[in-house]
């Protein structure tokens, strides 16, 4: 522990690596291209050993235009709460100027996430204010690595849907599984449970 400060202050920002992997001038117009983005990003996480295998992104809905992503950070920067969607929450949320993605006047965003949201990032969901809700690998492939993804229930999608939130399932999902499998493969650590 740093006892050299009174207070603790906690500082989140990407990786030296984004800037190479994310072109953000770019329009990103299909699911796929926009799930292709988020998936770059957890494989660089990878390949990097800046994390886990965990990308997310960000975008206007109808423009295509990136807002943020987020990589899983919680080993880089000790902290239990940076997975991928929450980092892309919290940039996008910066981007913006507001606490929600939902404020009056900005344009519908969604999230693109390269795995099925754990019980932390599904419930942020809610709060962030994203229309719509893109995934590409299941929980149960999370699983395989021993990911532990916490109480996660059909109905916990309902409620997302009962208030607006779309949720697409399976996009890229076999892209989005080689990453799980890389991470494997390379022994990668299981930080959670």
């Amino acid at each position: 522990m740093n006892n050299s400060e009174p207070h603790p202050v906690v500082h989140v920002e990407y990786p030296d690596w984004v800037d190479s992997i994310v072109d953000w001038t770019r329009t990103y117009a299909s699911d796929e291209d926009r799930m292709r983005l988020a998936i770059a990003v957890s494989r660089a996480n990878v390949e990097s050993g800046t994390g886990g295998p965990f990308g997310a992104a960000i975008f206007e809905a109808q423009s295509g235009r990136l807002v943020a992503v987020g990589m899983n950070s919680v080993v880089r920067l000790s902290n239990c709460t940076l997975h991928g969607e929450m980092m892309a929450f919290m940039m996008a949320q910066q981007r913006v100027g507001s606490f929600t993605l939902n404020t009056p006047g900005l344009p519908a965003h969604d999230l693109y996430t390269s795995c099925e949201p754990c019980a932390m990032c599904l419930g942020a969901t809610l709060w962030s204010g994203v229309q719509r809700l893109v995934y590409g690998a299941g929980r149960e492939d999370a699983s395989l690595l021993d990911f532990e993804e916490g109480p996660v229930f059909p109905e916990s999608y309902h409620y997302l849907e009962e208030r607006g939130i779309k949720i697409v399932r399976n996009v890229l999902r076999d892209e989005a599984r080689a990453v799980l499998e890389l991470y494997r493969a390379n022994s990668g650590r299981i930080y959670n449970g």
